[in-house]
């Protein structure tokens, strides 16, 4: 009695995990969302860098220009925190047809203007204070988190919608988020030039406008399963 009380209930254990171990029905689709905004910041890598046969001479007139450079950035009354130092490097360079080495010196500053009506006045400055190198300008968003919990929610309706359009004239229904996987870039988002203006002006005319940020974009992308009713 005892043994076929064991084996019934072995039976019901192995039926038990049968079940559970059934894979439910599902859909797995992906969503994006996407929000345009105006920027209203931007990022700017400058660079000055000085060529020379002394290694200590153009060390020191990359130091000259780079100071002049700070100087000015300073007179812009930029926040202390929002520029900086990125980069410095000193680099030896042989010249094989002359057989002697030269020196390359840069210096790489970081700026984020959170005022774009000083863009013009602040690249102006700075190549007349010694930067002849505009390595990237990126523009962004002050307030990209919030701009991001958009577009994430955008994508997982986007991903609901997509879901929905599968299973049309099928008799079934969308349930619950089974997973949700966030296939998202972290990066700064590159403008998308929405126009551009060209202004001939004299001397005695208002400063030239040389920026035109036009709109980025913000995204999110998502993946989901969703279980099926």
């Amino acid at each position: 009695m005892k043994k076929i009380v064991l084996i019934l209930g072995m039976l019901f254990m192995t039926l038990s995990q049968a079940q559970e171990m059934k894979p439910l029905p599902q859909i797995s689709v992906s969503g994006e969302g996407k929000v345009k905004v105006i920027p209203d910041q931007a990022i700017i890598k400058a660079t000055v860098e000085t060529k020379g046969t002394n290694a200590k001479d153009v060390k020191k007139q990359n130091d000259i220009q780079v100071e002049a450079v700070l100087k000015f950035i300073k007179k812009m009354n930029l926040n202390p925190a929002d520029f900086k130092t990125q980069r410095v490097a000193l680099n030896p360079q042989y010249d094989y047809e002359k057989k002697k080495h030269n020196y390359n010196a840069t210096q790489t500053i970081e700026i984020l203007l959170k005022d774009l009506s000083l863009y013009d006045e602040l690249m102006e400055g700075l190549v007349d204070k010694g930067i002849n190198r505009i390595d990237n300008v990126v523009f962004q968003s002050s307030k990209m988190e919030e701009y991001l919990s958009e577009a994430r929610k955008l994508a997982m309706k986007n991903a609901k919608l997509k879901a929905e359009d599968y299973l049309f004239g099928m008799g079934q229904k969308i349930g619950k988020a089974l997973s949700i996987t966030d296939n998202s870039q972290n990066y700064y988002p590159q403008p998308v030039y929405a126009r551009m203006k060209t202004m001939a002006m004299d001397a005695e005319s208002a400063p030239r406008e040389t920026l035109a940020a036009g709109e980025i974009e913000i995204t999110a992308n998502v993946s989901v399963s969703f279980i099926l009713e």
